[in-house]
């Protein structure tokens, strides 16, 4: 089970074709990712301030459905963890119908800002901050 959160969709966010843009449903997942993070108890602050900072490393968006203008979504964040230093932070932007509209498969390191490298472990890092992944179901 992933966490979630609605997004009414802006008519600012549309594209020539009348539906939204692309870069919108990055930016939804990232709206995902950092609410996400601050529900699970760690937010990009509190990591900033102890000198670590979370970095997207890649992003794969599969488009399966346009949204349009008046539309709302929910845009989940499933975070999965593993060995080495990166971890996953993935979206799923449904329509308020069930209709999945796209999904995005996110790979995530969490950078040491003065060693400006990966730490080893980001999840033991992001627990030191509070970040609680049960939280998140």
């Amino acid at each position: 089970m992933a966490w979630s959160i609605r997004i009414p969709v802006r008519s600012y966010e549309l594209d020539a074709l009348g539906h939204v843009n692309q870069a919108v449903y990055h930016q939804y997942a990232e709206i995902a990712r950092v609410e996400g993070f601050t529900v699970a108890g760690c937010g990009w602050e509190s990591l900033i301030a102890a000198g670590t900072a979370p970095v997207l490393l890649s992003v794969t968006c599969d488009y399966r459905r346009e949204i349009r203008a008046g539309e709302s979504v929910d845009v989940s964040c499933e975070v999965k963890f593993g060995a080495g230093k990166t971890f996953r932070a993935d979206s799923t932007i449904t329509k308020l119908d069930g209709t999945v509209s796209a999904e995005l498969t996110t790979v995530i390191g969490l950078m040491d800002l003065t060693a400006r490298k990966l730490v080893d472990d980001p999840r033991a890092v992001l627990e030191a901050h509070g970040f609680d992944l049960a939280k998140l179901d």
